[in-house]
């Protein structure tokens, strides 16, 4: 973005999180259906890479079933970015009450355990109420990683705002980030992470709804390293105020094979469990980007356009989760923790 674009979007954001929070709820849900109808209408880049999405996600659906697919989608973009600007004014019991979590027990014995927990979330329906929960229901603080975004007033709003839901958010910075998780698993801990899209060159390729991705490999080398259970999660909307979601079962680690076989094992295995939540729950899954090889290839984009992709305005705020099979797995640099 040039600088001005950078100036207008972190105005738009710190407008939106200093108006939106003081409106009526049901004022806020008709603005964000009515931005989401607009948007889809307009039929941008965005909605279109929508509609190609889910059209690998139901090869055989029509045009009209598309179509109608992807308004119902920006609508729940649109719902996601609504909460998310007012989830910072929500009371303690709002917030514990917005969400309901099933096979909860497989988090909740895994932190029981005391060997850490890694939850690895697709981007759908809202990741940072479901966070939030996490940190007031279960009283338990967790680690994230955030992509860093420019203009880098933005990237601190983002931050900001997560932290002051009970996060701990750390920049992507070579093995820093890496190596602060490991020692938060370690301990016991855990970490979340969004985990369905690499922005790196060597992310692991997998095969989601029959087609070759790459999803990073962190979750994987990190459940390897420090023996914590790896659970993936998927989220979703229904036609309450309450929001849904899955913890699936634990990712094993297989007993044998190389390090780099163990993690493509693990990776697919992850890719499978946000492919059964997606194919039930299309519409709330918000990946308005290039996702597939194919698409990539067609675009000809090089990587470093791929994380600017992810942090333009049209969907900036996913902590996007870049760590590798490149990502030393001993590093032991000193924390680094954004202000």
């Amino acid at each position: 973005m040039t600088s001005l674009q950078d100036r207008l979007a972190d105005g738009a954001y710190a407008l939106g999180w200093s108006t939106v929070k003081k409106l009526p709820e049901p004022v806020a849900v008709r603005l964000g259906q009515t931005i989401a109808d607009l948007a889809w209408k307009r039929r941008g880049k965005g909605v279109l890479r929508l509609e190609s999405n889910y059209a690998r996600v139901l090869p055989d659906a029509t045009p009209e079933r598309l179509a109608e697919l992807s308004k119902a989608g920006m609508r729940s973009y649109l719902r996601y970015w609504m909460e998310s600007f007012r989830l910072p004014a929500w009371s303690a019991d709002r917030v514990r009450g917005g969400f309901e979590p099933k096979d909860l027990h497989h988090l909740t014995d895994g932190l029981a355990a005391g060997k850490g927990v890694i939850l690895a979330l697709p981007h759908m329906a809202n990741w940072d109420l479901a966070g939030a929960w996490v940190t007031s229901k279960l009283e338990t603080p967790f680690t994230t990683v955030a992509e860093r975004l420019k203009p880098e007033s933005l990237y601190d709003r983002f931050v900001a705002y997560r932290e002051g839901l009970g996060m701990e958010v750390l920049p992507h910075s070579g093995g820093t980030a890496f190596g602060t998780l490991a020692r938060r698993l370690r301990d016991g801990g855990l970490v979340c992470l969004v985990a369905e899209r690499d922005l790196s060159s060597s992310g692991v390729e997998v095969r989601f709804f029959g087609e070759a991705t790459r999803m990073p490999a962190g979750p994987a080398l990190l459940a390897q390293q420090t023996g914590a259970a790896l659970l993936p999660v998927t989220l979703w909307y229904d036609d309450s105020t309450v929001m849904q979601g899955r913890v699936h079962p634990p990712v094993e680690i297989p007993v044998s094979g190389t390090r780099a076989e163990k993690t493509s094992v693990m990776t697919q295995a992850m890719a499978d469990a946000f492919a059964t939540g997606i194919a039930e729950h299309p519409e709330d899954w918000h990946m308005l980007q290039r996702l597939w090889l194919k698409d990539l290839d067609a675009g000809k984009a090089p990587r470093e356009s791929l994380a600017q992709e992810s942090a333009n305005p049209g969907h900036p705020v996913a902590p996007e989760t870049p760590l590798t099979s490149e990502t030393p797995l001993t590093s032991e640099a000193p924390e680094k923790r954004t202000p």
